[in-house]
């Protein structure tokens, strides 16, 4: 009996469809978004019933002036870019931020490389970047936004920036995020604290528990596949160990979880068969552990992610299965 293996194409039709599978991602995500209104307030919800009708609304419009078929733009492929980008940024975000980071994920990253499954980068990875660096070189304060989002709020550097922006909410954090803690060698909160997110950080980063319900849900339901995200969280915390640091740690903080299993899964930019998406997961893993390491941040899954979204192509072509019958006589 020949074992015969289909890796690409799904030969039987399960009725899936991009607004099925996308509203499985929103049902995902919604732990994180009710974590982070509790840990963080009302702005949270504030951000999503602002910047999500920004997505679609700026999807449809570009659409429109495309001349593309504009009902594209209701299939929640935006709802969840914006989800996803804004549980990556403070909470304490001002709104017009927000939306400028999602009209460049949206109509840069997305509509311009052609729209749904064309991208080359997760939209809303380069949204969340664009953000944190761009909008602040735009305000002349280069190091302002930046060390917001990647430390939060109660940072000593990030305070004294909001220190000069009134309509920063300074309270809306209240020390620096753990990796930060782990950087400088000061008391860490409990590894309790650290699964249930009662610290400082971004807002969708900081409750492991509320993230692993979620991409439980999605392996479930079986809209991804397990394998990069462990592959991806399992090479982090095997460098960094063997490194000498804690593992749980380094598992429990930052973006780590969130990135692995909301971002590095997206269908458009990650390998297609397995080997490929370990190849994907392991090298993402091995670029966080050495940014965190001996980068200058503490974080380094962003940066991870972007560099191995541009290698896909090349691990897709490196992993691709031969055809049935080569290599026979």
């Amino acid at each position: 009996m020949l074992d015969l293996t289909a890796a690409a194409s799904p030969h039987i039709h399960d009725g899936s469809s991009s607004r099925r599978i996308m509203l499985d991602v929103i049902i995902a995500l919604i732990p994180a978004l009710i974590v982070s209104a509790l840990f963080f307030g009302p702005m949270v919800l504030l951000l999503a019933a602002t910047t999500i009708p920004a997505a679609v609304l700026l999807e449809w419009a570009f659409m429109r002036i495309l001349k593309r078929d504009a009902s594209g733009a209701f299939d929640l492929t935006a709802v969840v870019t914006a989800l996803i980008m804004i549980l990556g940024i403070p909470s304490n975000t001002p709104i017009w931020i927000s939306v400028v980071g999602v009209a460049i994920a949206i109509i840069a990253v997305k509509q311009l490389f052609g729209g749904v499954g064309r991208n080359i980068f997760n939209p809303a990875l380069v949204g969340h970047i664009a953000v944190t660096m761009l909008v602040a070189q735009g305000l002349g304060e280069s190091r302002g936004f930046p060390l917001l989002a990647t430390y939060g709020a109660g940072h000593p550097l990030a305070m004294s920036w909001m220190g000069r922006h009134d309509y920063l909410d300074v309270h809306a954090l209240s020390s620096a995020t753990p990796l930060q803690l782990l950087a400088d060698g000061a008391a860490l909160p409990s590894l309790g604290e650290l699964f249930l997110g009662v610290h400082a950080g971004v807002m969708g980063e900081t409750s492991v528990l509320a993230l692993l319900l979620g991409g439980g849900y999605l392996v479930w339901r079986r809209v991804v596949s397990p394998v990069i995200p462990l592959a991806f969280i399992g090479a982090t915390v095997l460098i960094v160990a063997a490194a000498g640091q804690d593992p749980l740690v380094h598992l429990l903080s930052g973006s780590l979880v969130f990135v692995a299993f909301c971002m590095a899964t997206d269908y458009a930019t990650s390998p297609i068969n397995l080997k490929g998406k370990i190849i994907f997961g392991a090298g993402c893993g091995l670029i966080t552990a050495l940014i965190r390491l001996f980068g200058p941040t503490t974080e380094g899954v962003s940066v991870a992610l972007l560099a191995m979204n541009l290698l896909v192509p090349l691990i897709d072509r490196l992993t691709l299965p031969k055809a049935f019958g080569c290599g026979r006589d």
